[in-house]
């Protein structure tokens, strides 16, 4: 059973903040870090740059570091 959402409020009884659990906020990361992950996906695929192989990338990361 889900539990109820609570709020904190200002003095004026406005809403200011959610309380959630623990679980729920790290649910929240793990998918907001794969909405992330979709993102830079979608704009290096935009980008229309040529995509190289990773052993290749990995390659010249180390090349270049010597």
């Amino acid at each position: 059973m889900k539990e109820p959402t609570q709020f904190l409020t200002n003095e004026k009884g406005e809403k200011i903040a959610v309380v959630i659990s623990i679980e729920e906020y790290e649910k929240l990361l793990e998918e907001l870090e794969a909405l992330e992950d979709i993102r830079a996906f979608d704009e290096a695929e935009a980008s229309g740059e040529t995509p190289i192989p990773y052993g290749q990338a990995i390659a010249d990361i180390k090349r270049s570091r010597k």
